[in-house]
């Protein structure tokens, strides 16, 4: 599957038989989808599921500069696309491990995005981080726990991320960590 500039995708093989893939609405079906002229293969594609730690120790939280495109140099909280065969907190889990060699526990689903506009939904995980311990993983050049006042807010990598560290500070303030669910539409999002 080859992406294509909005977010959407297009194949031209089919992944079962190989023969050509046509793009048209299967009997029974609402929209279109690609289909093999041969074998009859529908094949969908679904968005994407990024899931992610927010950690904390002490008041303050764990991020990550990128070591890896898109946004290489930039700061985010750890996270990665979920694998299949784990659930959304133990994908979660292993981002956080795989980027900042940190293990966490205690996590509670804090935040969820809708990014229509590229095909994602994020999901963060309010938790903590095990005995204040990290490091740094192959897809970061460094990792830092910050307050809210030091915070690269000028070098934060992604939309989800700046919105999440916003509301977790805010959260802070009057105790209440209840979950969100927000969208995120193409050029909506302004610091």
């Amino acid at each position: 599957m080859v992406s294509i500039g909005d977010g959407s995708a297009f194949m031209k093989f089919c992944t079962s038989c190989g023969s050509s893939i046509i793009l048209q609405t299967p009997a029974g079906d609402d929209r279109e989808r690609f289909v093999c002229t041969v074998c009859e293969l529908i094949h969908y594609s679904n968005p994407r599921v990024i899931v992610g730690c927010v950690p904390v120790y002490e008041g303050r939280v764990l991020l990550c500069k990128r070591a890896i495109e898109p946004r290489k140099n930039y700061w985010t909280l750890p996270a990665g696309f979920m694998e299949n065969g784990e659930t959304t907190g133990h994908g979660a889990a292993r981002e956080t491990w795989e980027e900042a060699r940190a293990r966490v526990s205690n996590l509670e689903l804090y935040r969820v995005f809708d990014v229509p506009y590229i095909n994602q939904v994020y999901m963060f995980y309010l938790c903590d981080l095990d005995d204040g311990e990290y490091g740094v993983g192959p897809e970061s050049l460094e990792t830092d726990l910050y307050e809210e006042r030091d915070i690269p807010w000028d070098d934060i990598a992604f939309p989800v991320v700046y919105e999440t560290l916003r509301e977790y500070f805010a959260d802070t303030e009057v105790g209440d960590f209840s979950v969100r669910v927000s969208a995120i539409e193409r050029g909506s999002w302004r610091r």
